[in-house]
């Protein structure tokens, strides 16, 4: 359990990392900058994030869901204000930010089960239409 959870950690460092190469608007110092904006980044989508969903549910709900990217973007913002060499400059930047924050964390999550082991699926082809385990 642990193992899983330093390896998600360490996904989001390298999301973080990766965004801030990809996008111009946002900063990271160093690679220590980018462990500990994971670690607040982290922290606020598991206690506070839920809240402004909720408190935002109506307008979330007329905009069928688009909104939840202006919450991500004000909690990445959240977490360069709070960490001095983590820096986001404006808001476009912030919004592209946490959704390839996002992309990127999701697809490298998606091969690491709850132990922290690297999981994949092994497909061969049998015939022409049916492949197999």
């Amino acid at each position: 359990m642990r193992r899983g959870w330093l390896i998600r950690w360490l996904i989001l460092t390298v999301s973080i990392l990766v965004t801030a190469y990809l996008i111009d608007g946002i900063h990271v110092s160093g690679f220590f900058s980018a462990l500990f904006a994971a670690v607040i980044l982290g922290f606020l989508n598991a206690f506070f994030r839920p809240i402004l969903l909720i408190l935002t549910l109506p307008i979330n709900v007329l905009s069928l869901g688009l909104f939840t990217f202006i919450i991500n973007a004000l909690l990445l913002t959240m977490v360069s204000v709070l960490l001095p060499g983590f820096d986001v400059f404006g808001f476009w930047p912030a919004v592209f930010g946490s959704l390839l924050i996002s992309l990127v964390s999701w697809l490298l999550t998606s091969f690491v089960n709850k132990r922290g082991e690297v999981e994949y699926i092994d497909l061969q082809q049998v015939d022409r239409d049916r492949w197999q385990k």
